[in-house]
C-alpha cells in the first residue's frame, strides 16, 4: 500500500496551442489509466469564447473535452464521467440532445449542475471529464 509520501505518477497533457498553460493549469492530467480533465470552456484556440447560443457553446466545450481526453490516449468514447455547469439549467435537454450525438450504451455517469456564474460571464457551459486511457 502507497503511503501519502510516495509520489504519483502523474502525466500532465497539453494540446498545441495549450489554452490553460497561462492561468497555471493543466488541461488534463493522467495517473494510471485514467485522465481527469480540468473543466473544458466554450473557447477556441484562440481562446476567444465562441457563439452566443448554448447549442454553438456545448459543442465546443465538448470538442474541447474531446481534445483533452484524445491527447492522453483516451476518448468521448471512453469517458465514464461528465461533470456539467451551466448558467441555465434549463439546458438540459439541449445538452442531453447533444449528448445522445456522442454517446451509445452504456452511457457515461454524469452530474448536471446549475451555477450562478463562470469564470467568463459570455459562459454558459463548461464540462469535465474522466476516461479510461487506452
Amino acid at each position: 500500500m502507497a503511503s501519502p509520501s510516495t509520489p504519483v505518477d502523474r502525466v500532465r497533457v497539453t494540446a498545441d496551442p495549450d489554452w490553460y498553460e497561462a492561468a497555471g493549469i493543466s488541461l488534463g492530467i493522467r495517473v494510471g489509466g485514467l485522465v481527469f480533465t480540468s473543466g473544458q470552456a466554450p473557447v477556441d484556440g484562440n481562446g476567444t469564447t465562441v457563439g452566443g447560443d448554448f447549442t454553438t457553446q456545448a459543442r465546443q466545450a465538448l470538442a474541447n473535452v474531446s481534445t483533452v481526453l484524445a491527447r492522453a490516449g483516451s476518448g468521448l468514447d471512453r469517458a465514464v464521467k461528465l461533470t456539467v455547469f451551466v448558467t441555465d439549467i434549463s439546458h438540459q435537454d439541449l445538452f442531453a440532445a447533444l449528448r445522445a450525438e456522442q454517446y451509445q450504451h452504456p452511457f457515461p455517469a454524469e452530474t448536471f449542475i446549475q451555477v450562478t456564474a463562470l469564470a467568463d460571464p459570455d459562459w454558459m457551459i463548461e464540462i469535465e471529464a474522466v476516461g479510461a486511457v487506452a
